[in-house]
């Protein structure tokens, strides 16, 4: 028996919820990627834990993937274990101020109920199509606004399947970086601290930059967001749309006609698509401009 079948048996010992050869173009934003060896669904934090724990003694490879809002995944799929957070979504108000939010529960659901309960500061983050977990590992950020303004705490887990409670001063929060990009850390929850303010005026600042979202980004075709990251002094969708690139396209892979700094996936796109559309990005933007553009996309093979 192999180490993902002793995986899968132990699972179903759990009764983690699994599948074999599930397509994940279904489970990420760009509606990209093969199919995976073994996906796993923990209902929550002890589950996702036992799981890692468990796939670290048994030497098998393991993804944790969250909405896969940010996410590239190789046309060929992936081998061992892809570890889904998406039924881990328990949002609780822990104090006057303060929200703990498994990490697999959408951002837009934690936002939703900062602003029911008159809590200010994540409006920032409303459209944003990923999960707390992935907020926290990239510091998602907009409009202003970053999570490292927020977040108080992260409950997070080591390979061995060991739990710390780690404080927000201690996750090296950058631009789109965290400490759990370094090292092997894996998000189970986080606890944002919030301000006082009225439901309509926090969700009248909501609408507008949700507003904002559709009035300048593609929302109406697949993608993973910004494809690159905000070069010092300049705008990557400027100078993209500079270099004559805006509409270009490698097979089903397009630079968006509506904001150059968004790849979007026409219909059909392949992983290699992006992956070769990015190349000749970077390379038409070095020539012409001398600025070297940093995917902001994570591409996982």
């Amino acid at each position: 028996m192999t180490g993902t079948e002793r995986l899968r048996d132990f699972a179903a010992s759990l009764h983690c919820a699994f599948k074999e050869g599930e397509p994940l173009c279904a489970y990420t934003t760009f509606h990209i990627g093969g199919p995976a060896e073994l996906m796993l669904f923990p209902s929550d934090g002890e589950m996702f834990r036992a799981l890692i724990a468990f796939c670290t003694e048994q030497d098998v490879r393991f993804f944790v993937l969250g909405k896969g809002s940010n996410l590239l995944i190789s046309d060929d799929g992936l081998h061992g274990a892809v570890i889904c957070t998406e039924r881990m979504q328990q949002c609780r108000r822990v104090s006057d101020l303060e929200m703990r939010c498994d990490a697999g529960a959408p951002l837009v659901k934690l936002c939703r109920m900062a602003c029911e309960d008159g809590l200010r500061g994540l409006e920032f983050a409303y459209g944003v199509p990923g999960s707390v977990g992935g907020a926290v590992y990239m510091n998602a950020g907009a409009y202003g606004g970053e999570m490292r303004d927020v977040l108080q705490s992260v409950s997070a887990a080591n390979t061995k399947g060991e739990i710390t409670e780690m404080p927000a001063d201690t996750l090296s929060l950058g631009y789109r970086s965290s400490v759990f990009q370094q090292q092997e850390l894996f998000i189970l929850s986080a606890t944002v601290r919030l301000s006082p303010d009225a439901p309509d005026a926090i969700r009248g600042r909501m609408e507008d930059f949700l507003s904002r979202r559709k009035d300048k980004q593609p929302l109406n075709f697949p993608s993973a967001g910004s494809a690159f990251k905000r070069p010092e002094g300049h705008f990557a969708g400027a100078l993209i749309e500079q270099c004559g690139l805006k509409g270009f396209a490698v097979g089903g892979a397009q630079v968006s006609e509506k904001h150059a700094g968004f790849i979007v996936n026409r219909g059909g796109a392949t992983a290699q698509d992006v992956l070769n559309l990015i190349e000749t990005i970077r390379n038409t933007v070095l020539r012409e401009t001398g600025v070297l553009l940093e995917p902001e996309v994570k591409y996982i093979t």
